[in-house]
């Protein structure tokens, strides 16, 4: 017998209520009841970073967030990052420096990359790579993403 829980959260700007199973995860949530489907399932064991949101302003692996915990809180997709149709910060320099290949794990790395960039705190190229590591892409060699997220934190710096 599946336990059903009402939670209500805001997802990129918009309130929703629902009744879910008290198992389902958030990223479940997500793709399948708000059709949001910017992050991706890849491993589903939070190794591969493709199904990263923002919560409360920190980026997770939604695969491994229930979304019984997502109660209450605020959630922001790859899809409420841009505004009025025109792209995010992030979003145009992923774009301007190349670092868009397949684009399954492009969501998840934005999202990482928004984040940092609204923290205000300035990050070494190596530091970058750090916060970054939990993401895996198999179409790049990684320089161009960090090429576009250090071009983001030095505009957000400046």
């Amino acid at each position: 017998m599946k336990t059903i829980k009402r939670i209500s959260l805001n997802v990129n700007g918009k309130r929703h209520e629902l009744d879910i199973n008290a198992g389902e995860t958030l990223l479940e949530i997500l793709r399948e009841r708000l059709h949001l489907t910017g992050a991706k399932e890849g491993c589903g064991v939070g190794e591969c970073g493709a199904c990263t949101v923002i919560v409360d302003g920190v980026p997770l692996n939604a695969c491994l967030y229930l979304g019984v915990w997502a109660d209450g809180k605020t959630i922001t997709t790859v899809e409420g990052l841009a505004t009025e149709g025109e792209l995010s910060k992030v979003q145009q320099a992923f774009v301007s420096e190349g670092a868009v290949q397949c684009g399954f794990c492009t969501p998840g790395i934005v999202i990482t990359a928004s984040a940092m960039a609204a923290g205000g705190r300035s990050y070494t190229r190596d530091k970058i790579k750090q916060e970054l590591a939990g993401h895996l892409c198999r179409c790049t060699g990684y320089q161009k993403i960090v090429n576009a997220v250090e071009l983001v934190l030095k505009e957000e710096q400046d």
